[in-house]
């Protein structure tokens, strides 16, 4: 790096490249999983909560644990926290491959989600402290971006590839060739980078409690909605939410937090943040369901859903150049708030998509909600990093991710959840006469239960199930519509609101004093 201009020279871009492996790859994780969800209950023949848990457990740890990992990675090294996290997400990936249950599949997410959560703030504290020329990080922040939407699209491509061919751990394993490249090449290419400003004792009470906040609300609000009232989900939720307190005021009264909440006020950054989360919720808490219809409601193989699925990303291509476009002539609010206007749309045509609807139908809704959303999200990470001050760069970013990565998960987990329950009510003493026993329960559980026990029943039978069980899983995914509609006009109206004051064009942060090596 050029010490007079602070211009990043051929290595930082190289070493970019090498960053961006394990962002696609962490990206490209969901999507993977989604297309094996049919072959997962088949195989392990999980319950309706326990699938839930093995999509949303990397999440939850990757989001609870992202806040604690940035912090951890200023005090050892940032490059040495990215390492320490592909190893685990090697060995994590090949652990969840080989799952022989529902329970050792479930565990092995877990560590995913908090090798991931060391793996994740790296990337974007490096880049932060390899670009100091605004124009410059600017076009690292948008590969990295754009590398999170690549594997978002490639995900169930690779996903539906592999299962085709192969079985269904091996969706698992498109992670193990990446993270080995990354330590091999990290050490040569990567500089080490960490805040020489920081000391004192790590907050270790403040990252128990930021993760031991998320995992019971989480798993309280999830149960409450699939299985109705009970005592044990409702304490969990309120235990969530004083833990949740308690690492608030944790935050604000230690002598070393993991996070200055002094960030929130700036008007900016909170803005930015709270729109992204309210967004992520409603795009990727409906993802699942777009997989699920292609594969268990019109009978696609992964591969084929797969490749279907690519359509909606050609309208996501043409948003981002729409917005990007306008970026310099329409004020941020404007442009994000009629993005999700967009989305809103998206979701008002799912709200039509039946068992029997042409193909057209569901990919065109799909189409528009991810322009509308995803063409707006692409102008919060430069706008988070610029709001904060550059001092607190590292913490603003991993406070992004967090909000960002809970909203997701919170979305798949609560939406996923009023679908599952939608699902069960409707094939309430409706299942076809002849379909009884461990059969019924299976089959009223989940979709892909359904239709793994019409494999096994004679033909009309078969046919009847069928029938019954996808009119009812679209009903599901009609009232999740709704959901997903309301909270895009939220997130329209947020945008609105906490983020008119920006004019069209922000100006470029002024660049950062350079890091301390170690």
């Amino acid at each position: 790096m050029t010490a007079t201009t602070g211009r990043a020279g051929r290595r930082e871009w190289i070493g970019l490249a090498v960053l961006l492996l394990p962002t696609l790859v962490l990206s490209m994780d969901m999507g993977v999983l989604f297309f094996a969800v049919p072959y997962i209950s088949t195989t392990l023949a999980p319950s309706g909560t326990q699938q839930l848990w093995i999509m949303d457990m990397y999440s939850f740890l990757l989001a609870g644990l992202l806040i604690t990992m940035g912090a951890l990675g200023d005090r050892i090294g940032r490059r040495r926290l990215l390492m320490i996290g592909a190893a685990g997400f090697t060995g994590a990936s090949l652990l969840a491959a080989w799952s022989g249950s529902a329970e050792q599949l479930i565990a092995a997410r877990a560590v995913l989600g908090a090798a991931g959560a060391t793996v994740m703030p790296s990337t974007l504290a490096l880049i932060r402290n390899m670009f100091h020329d605004p124009k410059q990080r600017q076009i690292a922040l948008g590969a990295w971006g754009g590398m999170l939407t690549a594997g978002a699209t490639l995900g169930p491509v690779a996903g539906g590839l592999l299962l085709d061919h192969f079985w269904w751990g091996s969706a698992f394993l498109l992670a193990v060739p990446v993270m080995a490249l990354v330590l091999l090449t990290a050490p040569v290419l990567l500089p080490e980078y960490r805040t020489a400003t920081r000391s004192g004792r790590f907050d270790l009470p403040g990252a128990a409690l930021s993760l031991a906040a998320i995992l019971p609300l989480v798993y309280g609000i999830k149960t409450l909605a699939v299985d109705g009232w009970s005592t044990l989900p409702a304490l969990a939720v309120v235990a969530g939410l004083l833990l949740a307190g308690a690492f608030v005021q944790r935050q604000r009264t230690a002598a070393n937090p993991l996070i200055d909440l002094s960030l929130f006020r700036i008007r900016t950054f909170s803005g930015a943040i709270s729109v992204n989360t309210v967004a992520m919720f409603a795009m990727m808490g409906f993802a699942l369901f777009t997989s699920q219809y292609l594969q268990l409601v019109k009978g696609m193989s992964p591969f084929t859903a797969s490749l279907w699925s690519l359509v909606p990303s050609v309208g996501v291509g043409a948003a981002i150049g729409v917005t990007s476009a306008l970026a310099g002539k329409v004020r941020p609010a404007t442009l994000m708030g009629g993005g999700f206007l967009v989305g809103a749309a998206g979701f008002a045509m799912m709200t039509q998509v039946g068992a029997h609807s042409p193909l057209a139908l569901i990919l065109t809704a799909a189409g528009v909600l991810a322009a509308g959303t995803v063409g707006t999200m692409t102008m919060t990470a430069e706008m988070v990093v610029s709001a904060a001050p550059v001092e607190q760069a590292g913490a603003a970013s991993a406070t992004s991710e967090t909000a960002v990565e809970l909203g997701s998960s919170l979305g798949i987990a609560l939406l996923g959840a009023a679908g599952a329950a939608v699902y069960r009510h409707q094939l309430d003493g409706a299942l076809p006469a002849g379909v009884g026993g461990q059969a019924a329960d299976a089959a009223q559980d989940t979709l892909g239960g359904a239709v793994s026990v019409a494999a096994h029943l004679p033909g009309q039978l078969s046919a009847d199930l069928l029938e019954t069980a996808r009119t009812a899983f679209t009903d599901g995914l009609h009232v999740a519509a709704v959901v997903g509609l309301l909270f895009a006009l939220g997130a329209a109206l947020l945008a609105y609101r906490l983020l008119r004051h920006l004019p069209a064009a922000t100006p470029a942060p002024e660049p950062e004093a350079a890091a301390a090596a170690a």
